[in-house]
């Protein structure tokens, strides 16, 4: 069964599975114990620093094994920003940031700090520009992903850190995505990432901390780890993220050129093997092995059913999943469609094969869930009998307001509007994103008595 869900949680790289036993015979004592078994723990943790270090492009002595990469972010952020408090409490985030950013910074905030989001376009990229003119004198720190997480759009790391350091404040780079295929730029001030997203074990962070910059870890702390991930290291587990990190980047060339080909071929066919279609992030300026793209008239929960029926995994950032029935926060401030969403990620060793067959079922499995939702086969014009329809699909989640939105859209005549009565937080996002897709204006959203009124305007 293909697994297409690697930007979730890669699996276990061979290598990290031998270093994992083979740890677990040597790596079991105390690494603070001077005795002989304590000693042979030592080494195998200092060995495991130095090479995730080398990794990282830090020292040994920046570098932290954390338990999660969640909480290598949460540790980095406040200890940034408690070290730092002098100079002010305000925090600089992306819009597109990882959910573990985005809540500390809701944190911070409830705890009388101030944070500013960038916004992104609609490739989901920053401007440097932009986030430069988001710092201030009284910043503490600035977040920036290496590659977001949802849609493989690559920011622009080097060029914010230049304007950070110009600043004189820290830049946190979440590098949990990329660091498996190669190192972040080197300005960097911390960094933090998770060892499963690259074939190592779960329960592995990374957390470094460039010397010089001012760190105060929050919390109990306790002799390990420098003070800043407190408890009895799970030393098998870190030797074998620093393992196949080491093996993963050995790799991690002729990999990326050939599951970018691949990937090439899904963003290209795509849209040719399936109607309305929107494939979203940054086309050059991304991942190799990460594509998402979203359906217009498709329940993502329902279509990712469909696949894995089919024996695919993969995920989406749809606001129809069964944790949550709002927008990914991604795809919310890209402003692209959220309806249907996929995002296929290849692990390494993902065949040709593999590819080919996902397309030949993409297109049957999509069909069958809009028949289900009786979304429309097309969207013809017909004539007119009204210069303006009321189309009430409150108390309907998505995609069903858009897909009563395009069957009475052609009921209008050109400069006719239809208005979509609705109060899934979605349509906000979904039914301005259908308007570009289908080139008709969208004139704006106002208040209902329930939900809201969104006002489209047929222009073809």
């Amino acid at each position: 069964m293909p697994y297409f869900d690697a930007a979730s949680s890669a699996p276990l790289h061979p290598v990290a599975r031998q270093a994992l036993l083979a740890a677990l015979d040597e790596g079991w004592a105390d690494p603070a114990r001077l005795y002989r078994e304590g000693r042979r723990a030592r080494l195998l943790l200092d060995a495991a620093r130095e090479a995730a270090a080398e990794a990282v492009g830090c020292r040994p002595d920046e570098l932290t094994f954390t338990s999660s990469g969640t909480r290598a972010v949460h540790s980095a952020i406040s200890g940034a920003l408690a070290g730092r408090r002098r100079v002010g409490r305000h925090l600089v985030v992306s819009a597109v940031e990882h959910s573990s950013v985005l809540h500390a910074a809701a944190t911070h905030e409830a705890q009388g700090g101030t944070f500013a989001e960038v916004p992104v376009d609609r490739a989901g990229s920053v401007s440097a520009a932009t986030y430069g003119e988001a710092l201030r004198e009284d910043t503490a720190l600035a977040c920036l992903q290496s590659a977001n997480h949802e849609v493989g759009t690559e920011q622009p790391v080097a060029e914010v850190a230049e304007l950070c350091r110009a600043s004189g404040v820290p830049l946190l780079v979440d590098a949990a995505q990329s660091l498996g295929w190669g190192p972040v730029p080197a300005v960097w001030s911390l960094l933090a990432a998770s060892a499963h997203k690259w074939g190592g074990p779960s329960g592995v962070g990374l957390l470094a901390v460039r010397k010089g910059v001012r760190f105060a870890p929050q919390g109990p702390s306790d002799e390990r780890e420098s003070g800043r991930a407190a408890g009895f290291e799970n030393l098998p587990a870190v030797v074998a993220a620093a393992a196949s990190l080491r093996a993963v980047r050995a790799e991690a060339a002729a990999e990326s050129v050939r599951l970018r080909a691949l990937v090439d071929l899904i963003r290209a066919r795509v849209p040719e093997l399936v109607p309305d279609v929107e494939v979203v992030g940054d086309p050059v300026r991304r991942l190799p092995h990460l594509v998402t793209f979203s359906c217009l008239y498709v329940d993502g929960e329902t279509l990712l059913h469909e696949l894995d029926r089919a024996e695919f995994s993969v995920s989406s950032g749809s606001s129809c999943t069964s944790s949550t029935l709002t927008p990914s926060h991604v795809l919310r401030a890209m402003g692209v469609l959220s309806e249907g969403n996929v995002r296929v990620s290849l692990p390494a060793g993902t065949t040709a094969e593999d590819v080919d067959r996902f397309l030949r079922v993409l297109p049957g499995a999509v069909s069958e869930v809009r028949k289900r939702l009786g979304a429309p086969v097309s969207v013809a014009p017909s004539p007119a009998a009204a210069t303006s329809l009321v189309v009430d699909s409150l108390g309907k989640r998505c995609p069903i307001p858009v897909i009563e939105l395009a069957k009475v859209i052609g009921e209008v005549p050109v400069g006719g509007t239809v208005t979509v009565l609705s109060d899934d937080e979605a349509a906000r996002l979904d039914i301005p994103a259908w308007c570009v897709m289908r080139e008709q204006e969208y004139v704006g959203e106002e208040p209902a008595d329930r939900g809201s009124a969104y006002v489209v305007r047929r222009l073809s």
